[in-house]
């Protein structure tokens, strides 16, 4: 399994896999616009030429990072491909300075698994809603958020 910075060709496979995720409410819908404007965000797993995983480390605010659009191919789920691209965010972070990692998340069982742990929302900084004004779901976020602790 290679991982690396996505690039502009992984973008289509990108959306296949988070859209089959978004459509049974396992997680929000990314549009490609979104996917566009994000990618320098993103790490990929990519097996046989193939991108099979993608997890993305966005920046919120001072030393705060927002670990999102975290989804594998249901082929490869339950083989640490997940597990393994959220660890490389997390390292990357921590090089950039990040000290605060959170999550909202829908699969907050498998954070836990990676020492994220379950917070209130309003724990949160209010910087950190700025892009919920777009959300189908926005005010009534059901989400959950989790912090990982540095």
């Amino acid at each position: 399994m290679e991982y690396r910075k996505a690039v502009f060709g992984d973008v289509e496979t990108i959306y296949d896999i988070v859209k089959g995720y978004a459509d049974s409410g396992d997680m929000l819908v990314r549009s490609r616009n979104t996917l566009y404007e994000t990618l320098r965000d993103m790490i990929v797993a990519v097996d046989g030429g193939k991108v099979v995983g993608v997890g993305g480390l966005h920046m919120m605010w001072d030393r705060m990072a927002e670990v999102r659009t975290m989804a594998v191919s249901p082929d490869h789920v339950r083989q640490g491909v997940g597990a393994n691209i959220v660890r490389r965010l997390i390292d990357e972070g921590r090089m950039l300075g990040v000290e605060k990692f959170f999550t909202l998340t829908y699969k907050p069982g498998f954070f836990a698994t990676l020492g994220f742990e379950i917070v209130s929302k309003d724990d949160l900084p209010h910087k950190v809603w700025k892009e919920c004004i777009d959300c189908p779901k926005f005010p009534n976020c059901d989400e959950i958020a989790m912090i990982y602790p540095v």
